[in-house]
């Protein structure tokens, strides 16, 4: 499997929590998230949205664009490109994960 064309819809088994963001806002999300980026090598991320919604967006091929609501996630895999969109009220984290 291609992890630069297809998100993966849950973490490897083997993968540990080692760091959280703090909460973010739509008024203060860092400009890094919203412009596009990476995890570094081996690891993973989880954006979690607790209120509201986010676009979670890859360039693909094939081109993902993906709404992210209250109690909804996204599993990032490492290396993958990607940033969100802020289209209204949003309050979330992102958890990340090794292997």
């Amino acid at each position: 499997m291609n992890m630069h064309t297809r998100l993966p819809r849950a973490l490897p088994p083997a993968a540990r929590h080692y760091s959280s963001s703090p909460h973010f806002t739509e008024v203060t999300v860092p400009e890094k998230l919203t412009s596009l980026h990476r995890t570094k090598p081996g690891v993973w991320g989880r954006l979690v949205v607790e209120q509201g919604t986010l676009r979670f967006l890859e360039p693909g091929p094939p081109e993902r664009d993906e709404a992210v609501s209250e109690g909804e996630e996204i599993i990032i895999a490492p290396e993958l490109p990607h940033r969100v969109s802020i289209t209204g009220p949003v309050y979330f984290l992102i958890e990340f994960y090794r292997e």
